[in-house]
């Protein structure tokens, strides 16, 4: 199923569930898109699962308040009370992330962005294993290509209710540099504690 005609069930099965308030199928619609345990295996959409509890709340937040742009993404969360998209952001930043790697393991373009992500600091706000925190997102194992699609949008001023620090961040980082990062990152998983 392509992700437009996912993007149309979702809209309609979210104008199905508005006055239903029931977060156990609130989760199956955000999984037709995110895939089952929050990580995502469809082109375009992001991982959630693992992702910080106030990153995500506040994204759903903007989402419905059509701060941030996306038809099926407004379309799902519209009539969503605050309380409701706090029990969904606690359900998918308790998941394990995993990465979903689009593509062959590139020694030379990883290499280059782990150098990258080291001189602009990425590791600061998204902290050292990128796992990130508060309301700032976690970036390892992230789908390579909607990292590179969202540097992008930060970088070229195109990212509607994005944080601007992002755009200062990616200021004159090339095109190319942008896919080194997103290689990087997406081939990033934070290793289990070790056990005794």
């Amino acid at each position: 199923m392509s992700w437009l005609r996912k993007g149309r069930w979702a809209a309609g099965l979210a104008a199905l569930l508005i006055s239903t308030g029931n977060t156990q199928e609130r989760i199956a619609l955000c999984a037709a898109c995110h895939g089952a345990d929050g990580n995502s295996t469809t082109v375009g959409v992001p991982s959630i699962a693992g992702q910080p509890k106030l990153f995500i709340e506040n994204q759903l937040v903007l989402y419905r308040e059509g701060m941030r742009e996306s038809e099926q993404m407004f379309a799902a969360l519209k009539g969503v009370k605050d309380p409701e998209i706090i029990k969904l952001a606690e359900h998918f930043s308790k998941l394990p992330a995993k990465a979903v790697p689009s593509g062959p393991f590139d020694n030379k373009r990883y290499a280059l962005g782990n150098q990258l992500a080291a001189k602009h600091r990425c590791g600061i706000c998204h902290l050292a294993d990128f796992s990130g925190q508060k309301q700032v997102p976690r970036l390892a194992g992230q789908r390579e290509e909607y990292l590179l699609a969202e540097m992008k949008a930060y970088r070229d001023n195109k990212r509607k209710g994005g944080d601007t620090i992002m755009a200062a961040a990616l200021y004159g980082v090339t095109d190319e540099e942008i896919a080194s990062l997103a290689h990087f990152l997406a081939r990033r998983v934070r290793k289990p504690p070790a056990t005794r």
